[in-house]
């Protein structure tokens, strides 16, 4: 549960903007993305090689 405090006459836009950097910052919706299906260990291990295969050849092709 996120708690947002906010000041005496504070604008709710700028509220609604708190709340969302926070909620973003808590990764909550990557949390809930990955409890919806279970992913095998060896799937995810292979998602992982392949992601930092990428940014290597990023980080390369750069230089």
């Amino acid at each position: 549960m996120l708690i947002i405090p906010i000041k005496e006459g504070e604008n709710i836009e700028r509220a609604l903007k708190k709340y969302k950097k926070k909620f973003e910052k808590t990764n909550m919706m990557k949390q809930l993305r990955a409890r919806k299906e279970f992913e095998k260990p060896s799937i995810s291990r292979r998602q992982e090689v392949i992601r930092a295969a990428y940014k290597q050849r990023m980080q390369s092709a750069e230089m």
